[in-house]
């Protein structure tokens, strides 16, 4: 499990002074490629040599609300991995006292350039390995 810590910015909030909804999604982003980058694997790189990673699904369950300047602790763990899916699960919780405020998760496909699936453990065992040490580091 990794852990990202974000400073809510106040363009990310919305005229209630609280984070909009949609922000949890960028926030995710940040913190999945933190995890793969402290994991070794640099997605610029595995896009360079031809893996792309799509995204086919997500969601997200707000639990309660972060406002401007809030730091939020973002936990990313892999839950699922297939030869051709994986699945990134997400909590944020407040740092300033350890409140849960959101819960979410993103599928991704392993495609080539032409987003034609791909077999990862195939054509990139090395970064399929990296996924299921990531996948077994979540507890």
């Amino acid at each position: 499990m990794q852990r990202t810590r974000i400073t809510v910015r106040y363009s990310e909030t919305d005229m209630m002074g609280i984070v909009y909804h949609a922000n949890y999604f960028p926030w995710f982003e940040v913190a999945r490629t933190e995890l793969t980058q402290s994991f070794g694997v640099s997605y610029a790189k595995a896009e360079a040599d031809g893996l792309l990673m799509p995204l086919t699904d997500c969601g997200c369950r707000f639990v309660k609300s972060a406002v401007y300047g809030d730091t939020v602790l973002i936990e990313t763990r892999v839950t699922v991995l297939t030869a051709a899916r994986c699945r990134y699960e997400y909590r944020a919780y407040r740092e300033a006292d350890g409140a849960l405020l959101a819960e979410g998760y993103t599928g991704h496909a392993f495609t080539d350039k032409s987003l034609r699936p791909l077999n990862l453990k195939k054509k990139f065992p090395e970064i399929y390995e990296v996924l299921e040490e990531m996948r077994g580091a979540a507890g």
